[in-house]
């Protein structure tokens, strides 16, 4: 059988001919993409950590703080950040709105294995064993002997 030999097609060109949400998607992301770069080119010096865009619709843009303390940060800067994106987008987007996400700053508590230490017995503990060893029956008397072995251990 012969081989249909086909050129690779870009993934760009097939998305943006693709119907329904994946082109919607695509579209949304990359454009959702240039508005954070705007907001980091107006605001350098907040933390990438500290907020992310979350959605855009219509002429709105959110903004996501991590923390109440960021999010009054950029309630500051909230006028000059609607102006540059204002101007960069051609007036498309000339609204902002700042949520605070509660979850978005929770810490993951790392459980620590606590190291068990090892016991010592002394060579007191050892002979009392024994001792009681001698008098106990043949199964029994085994496991005491070995219990016994681990003083120096």
């Amino acid at each position: 059988m012969k081989r249909i030999v086909k050129d690779p097609q870009d993934l760009n060109s097939l998305l943006k001919k693709a119907s329904g949400n994946m082109a919607d998607f695509s579209t949304k992301a990359q454009s959702i993409n240039i508005l954070a770069d705007i907001v980091r080119q107006t605001c350098p010096d907040l933390p990438e950590n500290a907020w992310q865009l979350a959605n855009c619709r219509a002429d709105l843009v959110i903004i996501e703080a991590k923390s109440p303390v960021w999010g009054q940060r950029l309630q500051f800067e909230r006028n000059n950040i609607a102006q540059q994106l204002a101007m960069q987008t051609q007036g498309i987007f000339t609204r902002i709105e700042i949520k605070v996400n509660p979850h978005g700053n929770i810490r993951k508590v790392e459980k620590t294995v606590a190291v068990k230490t090892k016991k010592h017995m002394s060579q007191k503990t050892a002979d009392q064993i024994n001792e009681v060893a001698e008098n106990a029956p043949p199964g029994l008397k085994e496991v005491l002997r070995r219990l016994a072995k681990h003083v120096n251990e």
